[in-house]
């Protein structure tokens, strides 16, 4: 039987059990996960938190991480400014980023959500506001949501993926993971 670990990605952990940076000492996977034989499905960047799949199945990797499958993946997004509704109906008809038109999204504003501190914390500007808004793509290029919000005014203070498909980060602490059943 497979093995699926859900992960609480902390900021400033690389999304891979080495780090290979020569003089380097980074945090990564190994820091907190101690599972043999259990890589990534996809990735998640130094500078982003949230839920990071891990498997030992190349299938089940595949069909989680692979753009042909376009698993859906929801992102919690403070963003700078205040979103109104023309820039999420940029986001969901997608956006033209200098690799091409990303797909559509499904975007929409947000109550601030409950969500537990980040460490260092994002800067606060009081001239300057700032929202969350919910992001669902189904596509996973080179930092797109970062690219997505920049590219309709709204760059991003902090991004946290919340759900893979069916797996959400609900009850699982920064930092902790747990293995379900596939």
């Amino acid at each position: 039987m497979a093995r699926l670990l859900l992960f609480n990605k902390p900021y400033d952990v690389l999304s891979q059990f080495t780090d290979r940076s020569i003089g380097a000492d980074r945090r990564t996977l190994s820091d907190y996960i101690d599972v043999p034989r259990v890589y990534p499905a996809g990735r998640l960047d130094r500078d982003s938190e949230g839920l990071l799949l891990l498997t030992d199945d190349g299938r089940l990797q595949a069909r989680i991480a692979h753009p042909r499958f376009k698993t859906p993946k929801t992102y919690l997004v403070q963003v700078e400014g205040d979103v109104q509704p023309e820039a999420l109906a940029r986001l969901a008809a997608g956006v033209t980023l200098n690799d091409g038109p990303t797909l559509p999204a499904r975007a929409e504003r947000i109550d601030d959500p409950a969500l537990w501190p980040r460490d260092p914390p994002v800067r606060f500007r009081k001239t300057v506001p700032d929202c969350w808004i919910s992001l669902t793509i189904r596509e996973g290029r080179n930092r797109q949501v970062r690219r997505m919000t920049a590219a309709v005014g709204h760059p991003t203070l902090r991004l946290i993926r919340w759900r893979i498909g069916d797996w959400s980060l609900d009850g699982l602490a920064p930092a902790t993971w747990r293995e379900i059943g596939v």
